[in-house]
């Protein structure tokens, strides 16, 4: 979150509320729009008001649409959509539509009935907006965290009346510092707990040879009772204006639920080092691997106790808003637990290339982790398809910018730039007589001066030292401007992640680059760089910005960068340009200002020149068009889009109706209570896992002999539906002379007790393949790595082997190349399947089979099977769970079981997880074979009369 939002009228004279528990409260407010009412009451007792409070940029919006038009309906943009990217495409354009319209506008517990929203929105981030300090005698101190406010901004919004969501902020509650002891004579250490824990060697020296020395732990250890912690969570409810939940992450707890907090920072270390760094196109020094171990495990137990808060206040119908990589893991773990969850996830930092995100040890937790979510945005479309591109050569899985399909689920994927609160910023720039008064002094002290201004964190991705390298630069390449142009370079304070050796060269850096520009284009009487590392208050920072000439910046890498933003706002009178990095989250929105690479110092320094020299005509347009984004695209539209997205998403992919496990006691009575027994197994994926050679996919031992065990009983009639050709089934599962098998998706059959196959396909026209072949022959030698398989009846273009980007483009390609050409002209359809992509007569499938299978037993009652098991993984399989629904078998005797998870989408009745579970409850019908004369009795969980089964 660090890198989400600078919106810097948050950190600039924040306010402090001091509480006492139990006993009265004082406020110093410094900023008159917090809101803060006085003579504030006991923490015990919470407001009843829904307002919030604790951000200083909250104002509310008017209450009517400048647009006075509502949005198209989520109806219509999911009424008949047929893929991810049309639904992408539809939603993009009713978003464009509808302008900037609040939640209030609609209720979405009408808009999506068929969800059954609960109204509320549980938003978890990875801390609360208050710096907190505590002090021995039970007094919390609160003080407004710095950065990050285009996002409080939002939980505030969703908090205020104008949301027509309720709302729970769930967040942890950061590192809590001591408050001096004013009262004690003893030494203090500076309050931070943030720190390694002191040793004995460094116990102050008593001055009282009878004083007893304060120990190391009672400096570094802090102790939170039960009753302090409830009076804090009360007095951050009522300073928010709505429910908050903060997360404790206490070292251990002792007997009486007294927490015990200790090293602070070690649950932040994960994602700020290691996660952070990355994902900004960093790499860490090469280290023996043992730190970053222990903190990803603080990072997973960060994580499950985010979970558990979460758990503790959902209801069904809550929508939850998860928020960035400090809880990547998050949504997975919530999804474990409760499957049909709504839940959204929002990255606001960049997502690197997979080049380097494969450099991450645990990248595919990662990953899976993060889709867990319904919804997954991004600032930028880079990062989503970065995002992809990683999980296609990662996980195995499809994936594009506009979604991710893993393991039979399906999460969509889309593109939100977040926005500010423009009229808070209008107001706070434009409503003050000190600002004017500001302006009038920069006016005076840079008088004929063009003023060029940055405004950036002390950290090398924020490109302070390209900027400063293409100012100089500019200043030798144009003579003209010198004495002329000021650069007025602000950098604050850089976050925790980076306080480390790389900030001190960094610092380090700029000042030397400072020192040498002055030294050589400066004169007693003109200084061209004037930089100030520090926090500006928020008076000079807007006065700074409206008497700019020019914006400057040039980061190499952020997310959101809301300095531009409020750039733009600011210039509503004086329309000077914008240079912005291409690297930053912000330029694609901001398509109207000069786009520079900033390592390209010469073409930098060329864009501040032509900036310089633009026309007034020229500023007025650019800037109108800027402005106008602006103003329209702000925090609390980002908010309401979000929401909309993610709510149509759900609607249309319909993806929390989850199939249940296979109920053993149920399959296991049933399985007792029948005579004519009916299997039906499908090969790769459910009696073996998937490969990625396909000849390595061969039944293991206990396969084989659990198959030929089921087979043996003569009530049990037992086939292998596959797509595999006859030589590969005959080869593995032939000497198993009770099983019946079919290849080629039903081309081929061979009966139980035979060895010959019969040919279903003998007199079909078959000169379709010379085509085919061709085709796939020109897109073998175009994907390195594919193959194709001939079979007798079908053929089979695999590329699992191939590039994970480039095979399922080129796939793609091909797929549409043989719907124009052949399948119009040949009975044939072509089949998409796993990393595969195979042409077939159309009349065959593994329904027909299924169907043949059943009309064997006889149509009339007394002959059909009384117990069918059919299990499968793939869309091929949906064939045979769909021509079982429309037989005439009694639907309780019916067991259609997909493989995969419970949100998998399919026609089945029930799942199981792995192919290993398919085995395992093979054997436990095997083992109750024999025992019709025994009671049922389930022993416990997962074991039956005895039998394990895993599942």
């Amino acid at each position: 979150m660090a890198d989400a939002s600078e919106d810097h009228t948050s950190n600039i004279a924040p306010t402090t509320i001091t509480h006492s528990t139990p006993g009265s409260q004082q406020h110093a407010h410094s900023d008159p729009t917090r809101g803060h009412s006085a003579g504030l009451t006991s923490p015990t007792v919470s407001s009843t008001v829904r307002q919030p409070q604790w951000n200083a940029n909250y104002i509310p919006p008017p209450t009517t649409s400048s647009h006075g038009r509502r949005p198209s309906s989520p109806e219509e943009a999911v009424a008949g959509v047929r893929s991810p990217e049309e639904l992408l495409r539809r939603l993009s354009l009713t978003a464009q539509a509808s302008g900037d319209l609040k939640t209030s506008d609609f209720n979405p517990q009408v808009a999506f009935p068929e969800l059954q929203l609960s109204g509320n929105v549980i938003s978890a981030t990875f801390c609360v907006p208050y710096k907190i300090r505590y002090g021995s005698n039970g007094q919390w101190d609160l003080k407004c965290r710095t950065g990050t406010s285009a996002l409080f901004d939002s939980f505030s919004y969703l908090a205020s009346p104008e949301s027509a969501w309720k709302h729970t902020l769930v967040g942890w509650t950061g590192e809590i510092n001591r408050l001096p002891d004013q009262n004690s004579g003893a030494r203090q250490a500076d309050g931070s707990l943030a720190g390694p824990p002191l040793n004995k060697a460094s116990a102050p020296i008593p001055v009282d040879k009878n004083t007893k020395p304060v120990q190391p732990n009672e400096v570094a250890e802090l102790r939170i009772p039960l009753e302090s912690r409830k009076a804090l969570e009360k007095m951050l409810e009522r300073d928010h204006g709505g429910c908050v939940e903060p997360v404790w992450l206490p070292d251990r707890r002792l007997e009486d639920d007294t927490i015990v907090l200790r090293e602070q920072n070690k649950w932040r270390r994960y994602g700020e080092h290691e996660l952070f760094t990355l994902f900004h196109y960093k790499q860490n020094e090469p280290s023996d691997g043992r730190a970053a171990k222990r903190a990803y495990e603080n990072y997973v137990k960060m994580n499950q106790t985010f979970a558990d808060a979460i758990l503790a206040v959902y209801q069904p119908g809550d929508v939850v808003l998860i928020h960035d990589y400090h809880l990547l893991l998050l949504p997975k773990l919530l999804r474990q637990r409760i499957p049909a969850m709504y839940i959204g996830f929002f990255l606001h930092i960049p997502f690197p290339s997979n080049e380097y995100y494969r450099c991450l040890t645990k990248r595919k937790e990662i990953l899976e982790g993060v889709l867990g979510s319904n919804m997954i945005g991004f600032q930028a479309f880079s990062y989503s398809r970065h995002f992809a591109s990683c999980c296609s050569r990662l996980l195995d899985t499809e994936a594009s910018p506009a979604g991710v399909d893993y393991s039979g689920v399906h999460s969509a994927v889309d593109v939100f730039p977040i926005g500010i609160n423009a009229t808070t910023t209008l107001q706070s720039a434009f409503g003050s007589p000190e600002i004017e008064e500001k302006m009038a002094s920069l006016r005076e002290l840079y008088r004929d001066k063009k003023i060029i201004v940055g405004r950036d964190r002390l950290d090398s991705v924020r490109g302070v030292v390209q900027k400063l390298q293409a100012f100089e630069i500019f200043l030798e390449r144009h003579p003209e401007w010198h004495g002329k142009v000021v650069l007025i370079q602000v950098t604050s304070p850089t976050s925790v992640e980076d306080r480390d050796e790389r900030g001190d060269k960094t610092e380090a850096k700029i000042s030397d680059l400072v020192a040498r520009i002055n030294g050589n284009y400066g004169t007693l009487s003109f200084v061209p760089v004037h930089h100030y590392p520090q926090y500006l208050a928020k008076e000079e920072y807007f006065a700074l910005l409206r008497v700019a000439d020019l914006g400057l910046i040039t980061s190499v890498r952020d997310g959101m960068n809301t300095t531009a933003l409020e750039y733009v706002l600011c210039q509503r009178d004086h329309h000077s340009p914008l240079i912005i990095s291409e690297f930053s989250g912000t330029a694609g929105s901001l398509s109207d200002a000069i786009h520079i690479n900033p390592w390209d110092l010469s073409g930098v320094a060329d864009a501040v020149d032509k900036a310089l020299k633009m026309s007034p005509l020229e500023k007025q347009i650019s800037h109108h068009r800027l402005y106008e984004y602006v103003k329209g695209h702000t925090i609390q539209h980002w908010t309401n889009n979000y929401l909309k997205r993610l709510l149509t998403n759900l609607a249309a992919f319909d993806q929390n109706q989850t199939t249940p496990l296979l109920d053993l006691k149920v399959l296991t009575k049933r399985y007792r209570a029948s005579t004519r027994r009916l299997f039906m197994f499908d090969y790769d994926g459910t009696l073996t896992p998937i490969v990625k050679d396909p000849d390595a996919a061969i039944p293991s031992d206990k396969v084989i002999r659990t198959l030929k065990s089921l087979a043996s009983n003569p009530n049990n009639a037992v086939w292998i539906i596959s797509g595999r050709d006859q030589k590969f089934l005959d080869e593995w599962m032939g000497h198993i002379s009770a099983l019946g098998l079919s290849a080629e998706h039903g081309s081929f059959v061979r009966v139980p007790g035979s060895t010959e196959w019969e040919n279903l396909t003998e007199k079909f026209d078959m000169s379709w393949q010379e085509q085919v072949m061709s085709i796939f022959q020109q897109y073998t030698e175009r994907t390195m790595g594919s193959f194709i398989e001939r079979k007798k009846i079908a053929l089979t273009w695999h590329y699992r082997r191939a590039d994970p980007v480039l095979g399922p483009y080129n796939a793609n390609k091909c797929q549409h190349e043989l719907d124009s050409v052949v399948t119009p002209y040949y009975d044939v359809e072509v089949m998409t399947g796993k990393a595969n992509l195979e042409v077939r007569p159309k009349f065959v499938n593994k329904g027909e089979i299924a169907k043949r299978l059943v009309e064997e037993y006889g149509s009339s009652a007394e002959a059909e099977p009384d117990f069918v098991l059919c299990l499968g993984d793939d869309f091929t399989d949906e064939d045979m769970f769909r021509s079982l629904r429309a037989s005439k078998v009694n639907i309780d005797h019916v067991f259609a079981c997909t493989i995969g998870p419970s949100e998998k989408q399919t026609l089945a009745r029930w799942h199981l997880r792995a192919p290993e579970d398919v085995v395992s409850a093979i054997a436990m019908l095997n083992n109750l074979a024999d025992t019709d004369d025994l009671d049922f009795e389930e022993d416990g969980p997962g074991r039956v009369n005895g039998t394990e089964a895993r599942l």
